[in-house]
């Protein structure tokens, strides 16, 4: 991914016994990737506008995916400010799609390992994480599955006290 990235602060998990989560309906051409093997990345389009990825992460055939809300970025700043138009380092990564526009993370890396280039994760030091209502969605939306790093300063939006 040329050299940028971060540290991830804020997601929010979805199933597919959830009716917000694209497995819901079951296994389709566009959902396929969440659907498994874990440790890849499922990447749709959020309103025909902005790329959005998650994590796939339950067992193959599950339909199980963690969606990356935001990131903290630690590498490659100018990279992203160029692609984001935008020079505040809150900015550029604080929801998923600001965060796949910096990243340029596309359909193309749609079923991608996420343990092979383009991409590489690393462990990071534990920090307090904060749960809440997802964001953005009608159904289930009461279901406290969004995760946040407490205090952080680039969460797509603070979580409610």
């Amino acid at each position: 991914m040329g050299g940028v990235g971060g540290r991830i602060v804020e997601t929010e998990a979805y199933h597919q016994e959830d009716p917000a989560s694209h497995s819901y309906p079951g296994p389709t051409a566009r959902n396929a990737a969440m659907f498994g093997p874990a440790g890849r990345l499922y990447v749709y389009r959020s309103y025909g506008v902005h790329w959005c990825m998650n994590f796939v992460s339950g067992a193959s055939g599950e339909g199980s995916a963690v969606l990356i809300r935001a990131i903290e970025p630690r590498h490659g700043l100018d990279v992203m400010r160029a692609r984001r138009g935008r020079d505040d380092p809150r900015a550029l990564c604080s929801g998923p799609g600001k965060l796949c526009q910096a990243l340029a993370v596309t359909r193309e890396h749609d079923g991608l390992r996420l343990d092979s280039p383009p991409f590489e994760l690393r462990e990071g030091p534990a920090g307090a994480v904060v749960a809440g209502p997802r964001i953005g969605i009608t159904k289930a939306a009461e279901k406290p599955w969004r995760f946040g790093e407490a205090g952080s300063r680039f969460l797509s939006r603070p979580f409610s006290r």
